[in-house]
């Protein structure tokens, strides 16, 4: 029995998760709200993370029953994310593997989407996509190592939602690309956007910028409305994501896709997706919020992993990264 303990901070949510012989004991967290129209600035978000990193801990230790002494490893998100974030949360990481006398783990931000979703779904090996703020990944393991197939070339597809939000000045509560999706919902009209898929990869800056550009001429024109803009926006880029993970399902001969990152979330994106996979006979696995959205326990349950599989950091070596890309770890956990 191995009990391991996650601290996710790499962007405005601060997780603690436990996780015992992949159950999930407990997984709080605590959100950073930036005001309508704003963005999250890196050090506000880690000022929240500093400020609720100890009553998120002792909640994760209450709910799960588990006291410090039965934990056999501590992990915490070396990277990719926001600087400021990730190095308050892994100060408090240390802080505990050290009183506590614990290793500790550095995991990849993305690999532990990954292999929360493998664990809650039950997916075997399959072709996966990470949509989040801060990455756009289309991934298939291969000897080793999780191989990147496609990418955005500019910006993530969370943060194109994100900054689309902020033009519309929507709520950031619970999060803007959530409340994109229900205004998307009652859209009608599909206004025609760039669609910009370059091989295996795409690109959304380009999105961006047009419909910015377009937006307050069309609305104060009533040409159309909001929602409109919302409803086109998700169609064309959700296109896009399909299209390249068909692609890579294609050349890996695999029967299975994972969404995994925040906007996996988004049931538009689900329902496009799985209409793909049944054209091909392939099944499609996903999450809800409580696994989709950035978590301690995806942190644990890669820790888990790299721990079992003698993956231990030295203390030396616990420092955070912007940039770590997925395709760097080796998986020495699996076949």
């Amino acid at each position: 029995m191995v009990i391991v303990i996650g601290f996710e901070g790499s962007a405005n949510k601060l997780g603690v998760g436990i996780v015992r012989d992949g159950v999930v004991l407990s997984n709080p967290r605590h959100t950073y709200i930036a005001p309508p129209g704003q963005g999250f600035l890196p050090k506000d978000t880690a000022k929240h993370h500093r400020e609720h990193a100890l009553p998120v801990l002792k909640q994760a230790l209450r709910e799960s029953g588990v006291a410090p002494c039965d934990i056999d490893a501590v992990a915490y998100t070396k990277g990719p994310g926001m600087g400021a974030p990730l190095v308050a949360t892994a100060v408090v990481a240390r802080t505990f593997a050290q009183l506590w006398n614990k290793p500790i783990i550095g995991v990849n931000h993305c690999i532990g989407h990954i292999e929360m979703g493998r664990l809650v779904t039950g997916a075997d090996n399959p072709t996966v996509l990470y949509v989040s703020g801060g990455n756009t990944q289309v991934i298939a393991y291969a000897e080793k190592k999780y191989r990147i197939f496609g990418e955005t070339i500019d910006i993530a597809i969370g943060n194109c939602l994100d900054r689309f939000a902020r033009i519309l000045k929507l709520s950031n509560d619970p999060s803007p690309g959530y409340n994109i999706e229900q205004l998307a919902k009652h859209g009608r009209q599909l206004v025609e956007l760039p669609y910009a898929v370059k091989g295996m990869d795409v690109s959304f800056s380009g999105i961006l910028s047009h419909i910015e550009s377009i937006a307050g001429t069309v609305l104060q024109r009533g040409e159309c409305t909001r929602e409109d803009l919302c409803f086109s926006l998700q169609e064309t880029m959700f296109a896009m994501l399909v299209e390249t993970t068909e692609r890579a399902l294609a050349h890996c001969g695999s029967h299975e896709v994972l969404i995994v990152g925040g906007v996996g979330c988004n049931l538009r994106l689900q329902e496009m997706m799985r209409v793909m996979c049944e054209e091909r006979g392939a099944k499609l696995y996903a999450t809800d919020q409580r696994f989709c959205i950035d978590n301690g326990a995806m942190i644990a349950q890669a820790g888990w992993e790299m721990f079992r599989a003698g993956m231990v950091t030295d203390l030396a070596d616990t420092w955070c990264t912007q940039r770590f890309r997925t395709d760097e770890v080796p998986v020495l956990w699996r076949d």
